[in-house]
């Protein structure tokens, strides 16, 4: 086996969700990453915890092909929960999740009214695999090799490049930023003449994405308080959402909520996911990426929002280990990430004072004020 690939089981049983004998765990993989599976069932076995296998992300509903099938068929009305599911998740410790592809655009022709009830549906499915030792993770399939415009070659090595780190490196780096936002009151996101936003983060918590819940990792993040997002953003890079690439996005907000977007590209495909459910209308998560290994964009949020010289901003649900102590979380059956292009006529402001500017963070050299 290609060691790159038993490396990076290791660090996701060992490091990412420190997994301990006898404990349950869920891996939710497709079959085009079997050697990844084999991997991480050789490191669950080392470790004497128990797997069970699902084919396809946390929802569990089957390969890409078989749930094209069943979402093209089922009728939304149809859709309910899933509890012998909702079950094996309240039951287990431990999830790792990975979403490579055979066909990224399997599911192009499913509608987004499907797409929507499927979310709202497998909504407690989420919430309980987000309540145990979660990571989720990336094998570089051809599929997605392809749609990133790289060989299988050169993406498997931009891909374990950005996966086997030195992850206690970057968690001392990010920390930094850390201490910045994690006691701010206000944050404010300036780029070019399409976006000037604000929100606040007050008594919000900021994580530190260094080889915990992503692999890869390299962010740093928190949740806006649902209802104080103001102002107007433009994502110069794609979303691509339900096998549709979304262009152009642009989102102003009033007291928290979006109240007009448009997009160049699939605008339908965008208002499908504002009008999954109240919360899909607010933000739920701030993001800034750091991981400068991530050097290009590949169609892939996972590895897309930890950029360096971008912050993301996610439609939708916000992470509870985000959300202080007597502040609302934003509910929602979404999460869908987008991301502002911030390497140039760019800035982050915390409360008042500038910390980032055109990429560069005030603890870095060539920082200018």
């Amino acid at each position: 086996m290609d060691p790159r690939i038993q490396t990076h089981a290791e660090i996701v049983v060992d490091q990412c969700i420190d997994l301990q004998p006898d404990e349950n765990v869920v891996v939710s993989m497709p079959p085009v990453a079997e050697d990844l599976r084999v991997a991480l069932y050789e490191e669950i076995g080392k470790v004497g915890a128990n797997p069970v296998m699902l084919a396809r992300g946390d929802r569990g509903i089957g390969t890409d092909r078989a749930a094209r099938a069943y979402l093209r068929e089922v009728d939304a009305d149809d859709i309910s929960e899933p509890e012998h599911l909702l079950q094996l998740f309240e039951h287990a410790d431990a999830a790792i999740v990975g979403r490579p592809h055979e066909n990224v655009s399997e599911q192009s022709d499913v509608s987004t009214e499907i797409g929507s009830a499927y979310a709202e549906a497998y909504r407690n499915v989420l919430d309980s695999r987000l309540s145990t030792k979660w990571c989720l993770t990336h094998y570089p399939s051809p599929a997605d090799a392809q749609l990133a415009g790289m060989s299988t070659d050169a993406y498997e090595e931009f891909v374990y490049d950005a996966v086997n780190k030195d992850w206690d490196a970057v968690e001392e780096h990010q920390e930094q930023m850390v201490e910045i936002l994690d006691p701010a009151e206000e944050v404010r996101i300036v780029s070019g003449d399409t976006t000037d936003v604000t929100m606040s983060v007050a008594n919000m918590t900021t994580l530190n994405d260094a080889g915990s819940n992503n692999l890869p990792a390299g962010e740093v993040f928190t949740a806006p308080v649902p209802d104080s997002v103001e102002g107007e953003v433009t994502f110069d890079k794609p979303v691509y959402h339900q096998a549709r690439e979304i262009q152009g996005a642009s989102l102003e907000f009033e007291d928290g909520e979006v109240v007009d977007f448009s997009a160049t590209q699939n605008e339908d495909v965008l208002e499908g996911i504002l009008n999954t459910d109240e919360g899909a209308r607010r933000l739920g998560e701030l993001g800034i990426g750091m991981n400068r290994d991530i050097d290009q964009f590949t169609y892939n949020m996972l590895f897309d929002e930890k950029m360096g010289d971008t912050v993301h901003m996610a439609l939708g649900r916000a992470y509870p280990a985000t959300v202080g102590e007597d502040v609302e979380q934003n509910q929602s059956a979404k999460h869908v990430d987008m991301i502002v292009d911030m390497s140039e006529d760019s800035y982050i402001e915390v409360d008042g004072e500038i910390v980032q500017r055109n990429g560069t963070f005030v603890f870095e050299d060539g920082f200018e004020e």
